[in-house]
Order: C-alpha cells, then sequence, then structure tokens
C-alpha cells in the first residue's frame, strides 16, 4: 500500500505539475493575467475555457497513467508527462488556429467580462482536441 501511495503522490505532483503549465500556456495567449480577469474581474469566459482546459488535460493524465501502470511506474510517469505536455502544445495550437479562422482576437474576447459564446466554441476546441489525444494513447 505504501508503494501506491508513493506513485499516487508523485502522479499528482506531475497533475498538477500540467495543470499549472496549461495555465501558464492560457495566460500566455490572452491579455492581462489570468488569474485577475477570472477572480477579481469575474470573467465567465476565461473561467469557461480554463475549466475545460483543465478537464481536458486531465482526461489525458487520467488516461496516460491507466493505460500504462501495468509497464511499471517510471513508464507510466514517463508516458504521463509527455502525453500532458503535448496535450499543452496541442491545445495552445488549437487556440491559436481557432482564433485564426474567426473574427476579432480570440484572447480579448475571452477574459472579457460579459459572456460571450465564443468562451463556449473554444471550450469545446480545448476538450475536443484533448479527447483526440486520449484516443491516441496506447501502451
Amino acid at each position: 500500500m505504501l508503494a501506491s501511495l508513493g506513485y499516487a503522490l508523485a502522479y499528482t505532483a506531475v497533475g498538477i505539475a500540467l495543470l499549472t503549465g496549461g495555465f501558464f500556456a492560457l495566460d500566455l495567449l490572452t491579455p492581462g493575467r489570468l488569474g485577475k480577469h477570472i477572480y477579481d474581474n469575474r470573467s465567465i469566459n476565461a473561467g469557461i475555457v480554463l475549466a475545460s482546459g483543465f478537464l481536458g488535460l486531465g482526461a489525458i493524465t487520467f488516461t496516460a497513467i491507466w493505460t500504462n501502470a501495468t509497464n511499471g511506474f517510471g513508464s507510466a510517469l514517463a508516458w504521463t508527462v509527455a502525453f500532458g505536455v503535448f496535450g499543452i502544445v496541442l491545445q495552445a495550437v488549437a487556440f491559436v488556429v481557432l482564433d485564426l479562422i474567426t473574427p476579432g482576437k480570440l484572447g480579448e474576447i475571452v477574459v472579457q467580462v460579459p459572456f460571450h459564446p465564443a468562451s463556449l466554441v473554444t471550450a469545446a476546441s480545448q476538450v475536443a482536441v484533448s479527447a483526440i489525444i486520449v484516443a491516441s494513447i496506447t501502451p
């Protein structure tokens, strides 16, 4: 049991690091400070997009661990880190592509305080990209 608790601690640390990386990636793609937009300005749009990114990265992390745990801790941890970082990068690419094919500046729209439906489209793209990555994870 102690070994499993240690594994859980390590996986959780990696998961939190990946979520932090996802936060900072979205922060780079939006003007101003993302945390301020969500917590001080109460931007529902920014909250929706960040939450969807977190859910997608959580699914990627879960799947990488679940499908590779029988290959040994080190291997599963490596898969988790690799696919998690890959997920952050591809979520950012999807954000940039969506920004290029839609009117306006997506980063600015996403941090607006009044609700904007573009936040739902952006959130859906984050989840869809994550689902594609999840489907590609095989041991």
